[in-house]
């Protein structure tokens, strides 16, 4: 296995068309030249999700979330760029051309899909046992079915069984010719090459895409010396920290539902799943780690943490409270009665108490955290002032200072303490945490002679016009990749008369943007080449997609009676057609705030020419302040502009 060639690639963007991808998700319907419908990526009413089937892109104006038909399938599916392509060449029945990798790339792709080949037969296996063997439906079978799980929902969560015997897996394994080294490296065999999980009912725990990454194995021994719980060791693809169950299952819901219902259990996803409540995924029993977090914030930044109500159970959210705040999502925690977890909850009260409990029970972390910790408090000022200090501390720890604000209100009143104490208190944290992140920089940071810093003043001119030059250069930008290709005059394209008028200061370009945009017309006009639009929207590096994207999709479209009736704009034409008014008014604004820019440069140099009564130097540098005068005011009259300064 290697990487796809670029004529795989442009074969799958020629043929997927944006229309028909996005429609298996989507229902469109028609807005002019374009298509509306709800955006699969956020929650809304009123439809702000475009397509333009002439263009080929999507773009929500609700989320922001844009590009091509390929980014369209690894958003709603959260699939790899190749696992994309791979997705969109069946679909079209396109054959897949590949370049061979590198050995040691070779090696470690074909050790990845080894595994999962693996897995897929030990799940398959384990499946078989628990569906075809007698032991297997009178054991395995026969406890799922106690716990009111259904055959259609055993079957789609892939659930299985392991017999008892020390070689059943090995066995079967080495009849079909999987090597007993690769099965212990999935961790299906242990060190002896014998079965890892015996006499125990199996969950197989999938990655985003639905390949299986390992299992957890329950025990239903009563052998208290077994461990209820076994799951698969680490390996290349199976790491605790990175997966949560039920991911596979829930990521659709979870979009649609924007919110992530957090367990601890196996069996509560798939008692809920059943239920019909399907944007649930469990960590399964170990703590919420930061790459799980991450993992669910590929599809909403809102989590409820449902958990058991006992000591253990109030324990673990508190414990996973700080770092969920800490990826700036927004909790909420709802606590399962004592003595029930959420799958015998559900099972005890039904599904639409299930759900009006939980809308009930769904406390801020602030009310949450408050009222598990003023428990133990009662009337002590001195602990209430503890418990008042711990809250500051995860305020302290959410990123969005807004959010801090409306938390610290809502803590004010809770624990009747002024917000401004509590905002002193806050910004105390903060500035400490910062403190000791600098100190740690400063101790990890080794500098080479290139890197000292330097002794002379920095420049405080790009500082204060840094917003107004990104402006001015995504502008450009946006031109060469709306207009670039099309003639300007007899002798130049857009492309070239920008490139042109920019070639004394290109050294002096600030943003990425604006950088390769150039530098790949640069490239493309050398060779010959023709760069049109789609160029862009296709572009490999995804921050210029993205821009191309934005910059080539409008929420607005114009009304026919504009040329019908022959109503125009009475200053310009037409947007697509005044790229030659557009063209010449950026660059000139690009050269005016560039030359400013000298000048504030220029302006530092004199001042230090005069202190150090250097007069030849200073002549120079005045004359040249001069200079840069005359082409301000000869770039403002173009502009029509006054210069106030």
């Amino acid at each position: 296995m290697g990487y796809i060639s670029d004529k795989t690639i442009q074969q799958i963007q020629d043929y997927a068309k944006i229309e028909e991808v996005v429609g298996d998700y989507v229902q469109l319907r028609k807005r002019g030249v374009n298509m509306i419908g709800l955006c699969p990526f956020h929650n809304e009413k009123t439809p702000s999700f475009n397509v333009s089937p002439v263009k080929n892109i999507f773009k929500c104006f609700g989320c922001g979330e844009g590009g091509n038909s390929i980014q369209f399938v690894m958003k709603v599916e959260q699939l790899s760029y190749v696992e994309a392509l791979r997705q969109l060449a069946a679909k079209y029945n396109i054959e897949v051309e590949e370049i061979a990798q590198n050995s040691e790339q070779m090696e470690k792709q074909q050790e990845a899909d080894s595994l999962y080949i693996v897995n897929a037969f030990a799940q398959e296996h384990f499946a078989t046992n628990l569906f075809e063997t007698d032991y297997g439906k009178s054991i395995g079978l026969t406890y799922f079915k106690s716990r009111g799980l259904l055959e259609d929902t055993i079957r789609k969560f892939g659930l299985g069984y392991a017999d008892g015997s020390q070689s059943d897996l090995a066995m079967e394994a080495q009849k079909k010719g999987y090597q007993a080294n690769l099965m212990q490296k999935a961790g299906l065999l242990n060190t002896s090459q014998k079965d890892f999980f015996r006499q125990r009912v199996m969950f197989p725990v999938h990655n985003l895409s639905g390949k299986v990454l390992g299992f957890g194995g329950r025990t239903l021994s009563e052998d208290k010396k077994q461990p209820k719980y076994l799951n698969t060791p680490e390996s290349e693809i199976y790491l605790k920290s990175k997966i949560l169950y039920g991911m596979h299952q829930a990521k659709k819901m979870m979009i649609s539902e924007d919110n992530c219902l957090m367990v601890e259990g196996y069996m509560d996803v798939i008692t809920l799943h059943q239920a019909g409540i399907e944007h649930v995924v469990a960590s399964s029993g170990t703590s919420l780690t930061t790459g799980q977090l991450q993992l669910v914030q590929r599809f909403t930044s809102n989590i409820t943490i449902l958990y058991d109500g006992d000591a253990a159970g109030i324990k673990a959210a508190l414990r996973g409270l700080d770092l969920v705040l800490e990826q700036d999502m927004n909790v909420r925690i709802v606590l399962i009665p004592d003595g029930d977890d959420p799958d015998s909850f559900l099972r005890k009260v039904g599904v639409q108490a299930f759900k009006d409990f939980i809308k009930k029970e769904a406390a801020d972390f602030i009310h949450f955290k408050a009222k598990q910790l003023l428990k133990d408090a009662s009337s002590d000022p001195i602990k209430k002032a503890q418990v008042i200090q711990e809250l500051i501390q995860t305020i302290s720890i959410i990123p969005d200072p807004f959010k801090r604000a409306l938390y610290v209100k809502d803590c004010s009143l809770l624990m009747e303490v002024g917000e401004q104490i509590l905002h002193n208190e806050i910004n105390k944290k903060i500035n400490q945490k910062l403190k000791k992140d600098k100190e740690k920089e400063q101790k990890e940071q080794i500098f080479t002679p290139e890197e000292e810093p330097s002794e002379e003043p920095a420049l405080p001119d790009h500082q204060l016009p840094a917003l107004t030059h990104q402006i001015l250069e995504e502008d450009l930008a946006r031109i060469l990749i709306q207009f670039g290709h099309i003639p300007l005059d007899e002798n130049d394209s857009v492309a070239t008369f920008i490139l042109n008028n920019m070639a004394e200061i290109s050294q002096d370009i600030d943003t990425e943007i604006l950088r390769v945009v150039t530098e790949n017309y640069s490239k493309a006009i050398e060779a010959n080449q023709k760069v049109v639009e789609t160029s862009w929207l296709n572009h490999t590096n995804p921050v210029i997609a993205q821009f191309a994207v934005s910059v080539c999709s409008s929420p607005y479209i114009y009304s026919e009676n504009w040329e019908k009736l022959n109503v125009y704009l009475n200053s310009q034409k037409m947007p697509a057609e005044n790229h030659v008014a557009d063209t010449k008014s950026a660059i000139l604004r690009f050269k005016l705030k560039k030359i400013e820019r000298l000048m504030q440069k220029n302006q530092i140099e004199i001042k230090e020419a005069q202190f150090k009564q250097d007069m030849e130097e200073l002549t120079i540098l005045i004359k040249l302040q001069m200079r840069l005068i005359t082409l301000r005011g000869e770039c403002a009259a173009q502009l029509n502009t006054v210069v106030l300064k």
